[in-house]
């Protein structure tokens, strides 16, 4: 007696993009909106059939639209040109275009025009390819097979590309692809290749090329015209010879069906599962006409053990009917009384399920396990929950948007952002504007952030953003508002980033600034610390502007702290002070009189008698009376007398040594001059050194 096995591949049926465009088809519906699609919203006759009867029509041209429609934008995509054209005429419309396609058109958008060019694995007719070409702005090839590939591979070999970039639509042949990206890589020593397959598309494939291989007849269930399909029939038929493609179950040929000992079952991403059971049934009433009782009570079992899985991973929606505190039961319009574990209907595990959802509420739920003998369907609103959430951050990656959330902990190599419930990863090279800064300082911080990377490989998932790309934005953006504002006088606050020996970096908003050392004090300092520290903030305003290498000159010192206007002000010639010695030479002893002053007294006016050197009466540090004699505010110079001060009587003129009298003539426009020549030098070295600080700053 003949034994007929069934073998249904399990990854058969709707892709999570696939899946994803009718969800937010049936929403719109389920609104009361008018919707229509770009073209077929998946390669699927049936389904279009049936969303068209539910009010979703397809059109072909932008021009069709109606007043007060919606439309959606199919899975696999469109030209850029079209969605620029729905931009620019402000048409509303949803973007049902697969994240794992869109990824690929960001990919090629980077690539650099007249420097880079593009491979595209893929058909070129096909409209996913058509999308993909659409975003690139450098020279771009697609290729089917090998031998394309070769051809490709003589043109840009003669020419010289800096870079090239490989992806592949993503229902590819992954053998195909294989084979491609070996011969890529041993001739483009310069090439990046993304694989862009997706993830579904290799697990469908592979799992119909072992099917088929262990089957005498296989039928491949889908659209013709479903790229995906296609692969999937070419893949098996390599397998197995006698290899069908259907659409329908009324397209079966029932006596190759009776034939068979081992059949094989598989389905493109656009095929639903109600088409799928009715192959599976029909196959079934078939086989059972021509068997005994025995055969069709084991051909039942093996029925059972095809369609176990048939549903599961399945979305519906559910009304709650009771609430107990380990489970939910909900009503999903079947024969079956669907329930929900506690476990099951939160990411929280302390939450009650009084506090998730009240009786009477509808529940988008996901089907976890059908038990007909029971009569029971085990659901999932977290897991739901969690795919909604994934599939924003899946959205989220191609629009750049940037996102808000708390890092909740510091972890090897970045930090942790929690975002709708899903943990992002941010590396340490991307959470902060430098990497002198503790990661650690940011936890409990909100941050802004965009999502670099989301992907999936079966059940691992890991979603990667960037604090740093965002911040960098937001610098550029500062200093472009800097710059339309900036002139000479304006004051600013400013944080102090870094010092040098010559002055201090401060921090205008993205935009560097440098305060010289001379310009932090009014009295001499040896280092900017000693009046500034880093991290500290300060109000500067604008000394000076380069427009031509954007250098910014600061200035630090008020003009009322001038010690020359101090002096001006409160100390006029006669002016009796209390002066301190800072230095004694041949000629005479400098005294201070107020911080940033010093007076010379002559040695001729520190005694009433003639003296050999000054040190005889005076010493440093000594707190001398002297009386200002004379002032000259364009050299800066101070003239003091301590004999000026003696009675009358004892005010002889003594008269200095002439040698000692000739030195100090002498020396002092020397030492004038010394200090005017030091300054340019000084300034020229700050101003050399000023990029190589900035950009350890940043």
């Amino acid at each position: 007696m003949k034994n007929t096995r069934i073998k249904k591949a399990d990854s058969a049926g709707f892709c999570f993009g696939v899946n994803r465009a009718i969800t937010i088809v049936n929403d719109l519906i389920g609104e009361g909106k008018t919707v229509c699609t770009l073209g077929p919203i998946i390669h699927n006759m049936e389904v279009v059939r049936e969303l068209k009867e539910r009010g979703c029509r397809p059109i072909e041209s932008i021009d069709e639209l109606q007043e007060g429609e919606t439309l959606v934008i199919r899975s696999h995509g469109v030209k850029k040109s079209v969605i620029d054209e729905l931009n620019s005429r402000g048409i509303d419309f949803k973007d049902a275009t697969c994240p794992f396609v869109r990824k690929i058109h960001r990919i090629v958008s980077e690539a650099e025009p007249g420097t880079d060019v593009v491979l595209v694995a893929g058909n070129h007719e096909h409209p996913e390819v058509e999308g993909i070409i659409s975003n690139c702005k450098s020279d771009c090839y697609t290729f089917n097979n090998e031998a394309e590939l070769d051809k490709i591979l003589d043109i840009i070999l003669q020419k010289n590309y800096n870079s090239v970039i490989v992806a592949a639509q993503t229902t590819f042949d992954t053998k195909e692809w294989k084979k491609s990206v070996k011969k890529i890589k041993k001739v483009c020593t310069n090439a990046k290749i993304f694989d862009t397959i997706c993830n579904a598309t290799s697990v469908r494939q592979s799992e119909a090329d072992l099917i088929a291989a262990q089957s005498d007849f296989m039928i491949v269930i889908g659209d013709r015209h479903s790229s995906n399909t296609g692969k999937l029939f070419n893949i098996c038929k390599r397998r197995c010879p006698d290899t069908v493609l259907i659409e329908t179950a009324d397209e079966l040929d029932l006596s190759r069906v009776r034939a068979a000992e081992q059949i094989g079952v598989t389905a493109g991403a656009s095929t639903p599962a109600r088409i799928i059971k009715e192959v599976l049934d029909t196959m079934s009433e078939e086989i059972k006409s021509g068997e005994t009782t025995n055969f069709e009570e084991s051909f039942e079992e093996l029925l059972e053990e095809s369609l176990k899985n048939l549903n599961t991973n399945e979305r519906v929606m559910g009304t709650v009917i009771s609430i107990a505190p380990n489970e939910v039961q909900v009503d999903v319009g079947r024969k079956q009384t669907g329930f929900i574990p506690v476990n099951e209907l939160s990411n929280d595990p302390n939450v009650k399920p009084e506090d998730v959802v009240k009786i009477g509420d509808e529940v988008e739920l996901l089907i976890m396990k059908t038990n007909d003998q029971e009569g029971t369907i085990m659901l999932s609103k977290r897991r739901v929950d969690a795919q909604k959430g994934w599939e924003e951050l899946q959205e989220k990656v191609d629009s750049q948007e940037i996102l808000t959330s708390k890092v909740t902990e510091a972890v090897k190599g970045g930090v942790i952002v929690i975002y709708n419930g899903v943990r992002v990863f941010i590396p340490a090279s991307q959470a902060t504007a430098s990497r002198d800064e503790k990661l650690e300082d940011l936890v409990g911080q909100e941050v802004d952030f965009r999502l670099i990377e989301v992907s999936q490989r079966g059940r691992y998932k890991r979603a990667i953003g960037s604090i740093r790309s965002v911040l960098k934005e937001q610098r550029a953006a500062q200093r472009e508002e800097f710059w339309k504002n900036c002139e000479v006088g304006k004051r600013y606050k400013g944080v102090v980033k870094s010092l040098t020996s010559y002055g201090a970096f401060v921090d205008l908003g993205g935009v560097f600034g440098m305060i010289h050392i001379s310009e932090l004090s009014w009295t001499h300092i040896k280092h900017p610390s000693e009046v500034v520290n880093i991290g500290d903030t300060v109000d500067v305003y604008v000394k000076d502007i380069n427009e031509e290498t954007k250098k910014i000159s600061l200035g630090f010192k008020n003009a009322e702290d001038n010690p020359w206007e101090i002096l001006k002000r409160d100390y006029p010639e006669g002016t009796v002070v209390d002066a301190t010695v800072v230095g004694l030479t041949t000629f005479g002893a400098f005294a201070n009189i107020i911080p940033g002053i010093d007076g010379l007294i002559h040695i001729s006016q520190i005694a009433n008698k003639r003296i050999e050197k000054p040190a005889d009466v005076l010493s440093v540090g000594e707190t001398v009376q002297a009386k200002i004699t004379a002032i000259d505010f364009d050299k800066k110079r101070v003239s003091l007398s301590m004999r000026a001060l003696l009675p009358e009587s004892e005010q002889a003129p003594v008269k200095a040594a002439p040698a000692v009298e000739e030195a100090a003539e002498e020396a002092a426009p020397a030492v004038e001059e010394a200090v005017e020549e030091a300054a340019p030098v000084v300034e020229e070295v700050a101003e050399e050194a000023a990029p190589a600080v900035e950009e350890a700053a940043e």
